[in-house]
């Protein structure tokens, strides 16, 4: 699994869209519910809906790390910025960054991503 991380709007699809080749139908952009396919966009929106439901993200990857071993996954750094005051704002980012943390262990690479240019955090 490689991961490509970052700000809004800096280039993070784009990036793995040149970098990997992939075309639309390959390309999953979550909302409530996660499909792994070749390449997992805005993890950040799934992990907000986990938050919501009173899951962990972690423990759905933990499950059957064979569906996503292979997949490239984007997702936006949430962590920077004033700390909401809003309760399920704030668990949403740590939720979120606890999420990245586990899997930034696990990936084979880690990309971030600020102003369209790519940065190699781990190879």
């Amino acid at each position: 699994m490689d991961l490509i991380i970052g700000g809004a709007y800096q280039g993070k699809l784009d990036y793995a869209v040149s970098t990997y080749g992939f075309n639309k139908d390959d390309i999953h952009t979550c909302s409530d519910d996660i499909v792994f396919a070749r390449c997992v966009d805005h993890l950040e929106r799934w992990t907000l809906a986990c938050v919501r439901r009173g899951e962990d993200p972690i423990e759905r990857f933990a499950a059957d790390p064979s569906a996503w071993s292979g997949c490239v996954i984007i997702c936006e750094d949430i962590s920077c910025g004033v700390v909401p005051t809003d309760a399920d704002m704030r668990s949403w980012r740590e939720a979120n960054g606890r999420l990245l943390n586990w899997l930034s262990l696990r990936a084979d690479s880690v990309t971030r991503l600020f102003c369209g240019i790519p940065q190699r955090l781990r190879r």
